[in-house]
């Protein structure tokens, strides 16, 4: 993996909450421009990328 793939997961990783936030702006977003139409696709991409960088999920580790 180059290094500045390295240096975005540790980033990402060590800011958990601010990429979660990011991440969970953008699926909002493109569910608005899709009129819901791919929201488990877009749900599934958040959790495939915050899963490839290492981000704890906020939205997962607030409902108990």
């Amino acid at each position: 993996m180059p290094d500045w793939m390295d240096e975005a997961k540790n980033l990402a990783s060590e800011h958990s909450k601010e990429t979660d936030e990011g991440f969970d702006k953008a699926e909002e977003f493109a569910e608005s421009k899709t009129d819901g139409k791919y929201d488990s696709q877009l749900q599934q991409g958040e959790q495939k990328a915050e899963d490839y960088l290492g981000v704890q999920d906020q939205d997962n580790n607030q409902q108990s």
